[in-house]
């Protein structure tokens, strides 16, 4: 009797990314707006302390970000790809 092997193809994903508020990010890098879709590069420049922001955001709502690459300025082709992986619609 031969055995068969069945194997699923649909993505899976091994590890959770980091999700953070937009008070809670420490380190550059891409983040996904999870309500959105956005993307938003974080370069290492913006989070220096004491400085002007780059990024301002005001909202009635909490916005959940969504740490797609330690990178800002990783490739879009790779960022969507994350969040195909992690179950996010890219809205960019």
């Amino acid at each position: 009797m031969q055995q068969v092997k069945n194997t699923s193809v649909e993505p899976r994903s091994r590890y959770a990314l980091p999700e953070v508020s937009w008070e809670e990010i420490v380190e550059p890098g891409a983040y996904v707006e999870r309500g959105s879709g956005d993307l938003y590069r974080i370069p290492k420049e913006a989070l220096i302390p004491g400085s002007s922001p780059i990024i301002h955001k005001e909202s009635a709502g909490a916005s959940r970000l969504v740490q797609v690459s330690k990178n800002p300025f990783v490739t879009t082709l790779e960022a969507r790809l994350q969040c195909a992986q992690h179950n996010i619609e890219p809205n960019f």
